[in-house]
């Protein structure tokens, strides 16, 4: 999934990207349903928005040489293969950068292209559990384990490899040279440690999971209400003496307990029952309607689908459409990054229509470009219609060449 995401994060940015596709099935998110949007996976589909597909056969020496001539003249390869794995097919760092000095080579493994780990296979659950997230995620330590529900470490690997891109590529504007950007699914899950990472680095002590509470500051957590659920973020002491009147409970403050946040953290058990007390006496609209007046950050606990409906969410185009051509009409999520121009981006003016927006080409069909491509990079009709015939490529575009 990494891979996936970052060259989806550099298609936003209106990067051409060519997704390269092993025969005979393609991509393993093809094969990923349900869910499924007219018989095509809803989970390929969200991750390869604005790509196109070239399938070829990477066993046979002629594919391996067509992704070679493809990288001439190409400024960016992104490989999520296990360590060796496209050395192994010609295709590795050493060789492609001789063909193509320029080449950025960006690598996501499991755990990166060094140390004594490098040659094991990475899955988000594993690296979840390597990294300690699992550790500090969940309720209590006598409780099972917990991983985020998120596949966060192959996300958050797929942005810091684009991350890696574009600075490599900003980078050869002043060298001319491509750079091999390494990065992993293990980095990715410890990145998300600041906070825990620091408490064990200063004290020697690993920290616990403290189901939604914050490892650092109180009140930081979900607590129950009578219909439902709230978030409250009174993480510093303004926040804190707002939070304390607008539950009308201002003698707090005074509380030895919780006058300060050292205190609220030492007794935190303490806390979370006392306010969760009153918390639960009124709806979770009415206690944000109070905080908000305190100035107290304050939220609901939204299902997936609350969130995609959420009228902020529509605002900043975060679910966008495609016309795919057989499954029809897909949504699927924007780019969390805006581009603005000069003059552009104004507060008062700023509605879903005026957003920037990322490229509305759906998820392609396998091997799609293929034909398309090939002739972009030179090959002849003759060629290409020998290389289908051969079997070494695949196009599902009826213009193909015969």
């Amino acid at each position: 999934m990494a891979g996936p995401v970052c060259g989806l994060m550099l298609s936003d940015m209106g990067a051409d990207v060519i997704k390269v596709e092993r025969l005979p099935q393609g991509d393993g998110t093809r094969g990923f349903i349900p869910p499924n949007i007219g018989g095509e996976s809803a989970a390929f589909m969200m991750l390869n928005r604005g790509k196109r597909s070239v399938a070829l056969d990477l066993r046979s020496e002629e594919g391996v040489v067509i992704v070679r001539r493809l990288l001439q003249e190409a400024d960016v390869v992104i490989e999520n293969f296990r360590v060796g794995t496209m050395e192994k097919i010609g295709l590795g760092w050493s060789g492609l950068s001789e063909l193509n000095p320029k080449l950025v080579y960006c690598q996501i493994t499991g755990f990166g292209r060094t140390g004594p780990m490098s040659q094991q296979g990475g899955f988000d659950l594993i690296a979840q559990g390597y990294s300690g997230l699992m550790s500090v995620t969940g309720e209590a330590e006598r409780r099972e384990p917990v991983k985020v529900g998120t596949p966060v470490t192959d996300v958050t690997a797929g942005i810091l490899a684009a991350y890696g891109v574009v600075s490599a590529l900003f980078e050869r504007e002043r060298t001319g040279e491509g750079r091999l950007v390494d990065t992993s699914l293990f980095e990715a899950g410890i990145t998300q440690t600041y906070w825990q990472s620091a408490i064990a680095l200063a004290s020697g002590i690993s920290p616990g999971p403290l189901g939604s509470a914050h490892p650092l500051a109180a009140p930081y957590q979900a607590f129950r209400t009578a219909d439902g659920w709230i978030n409250i973020g009174a993480s510093n002491d303004p926040t804190w003496h707002g939070l304390t009147r607008a539950l009308g409970m201002p003698g707090l403050t005074t509380d030895q307990r919780f006058k300060d946040n050292a205190g609220r953290m030492k007794h935190l058990d303490q806390l979370a029952e006392v306010l969760g007390s009153n918390l639960v006496t009124e709806t979770t609209e009415t206690w944000l309607e109070r905080l908000a007046r305190e100035g107290v950050p304050a939220g609901p606990i939204a299902s997936i689908g609350e969130m995609l409906e959420n009228p902020q969410t529509i605002a900043r185009a975060m679910v966008v459409e495609t016309e795919h051509p057989t499954a029809g009409r897909v949504r699927s999520l924007g780019n969390a990054v805006k581009m603005w121009g000069r003059g552009t981006g104004s507060t008062k003016e700023t509605t879903a229509s005026t957003i920037p927006k990322v490229q509305s080409v759906p998820a392609p069909m396998l091997g799609e470009h293929t034909c398309a491509v090939l002739l972009d990079a030179g090959y002849t009709e003759e060629e290409v219609g020998r290389l289908l015939g051969a079997g070494v490529l695949v196009s599902s575009d009826p213009r193909k060449v015969l």
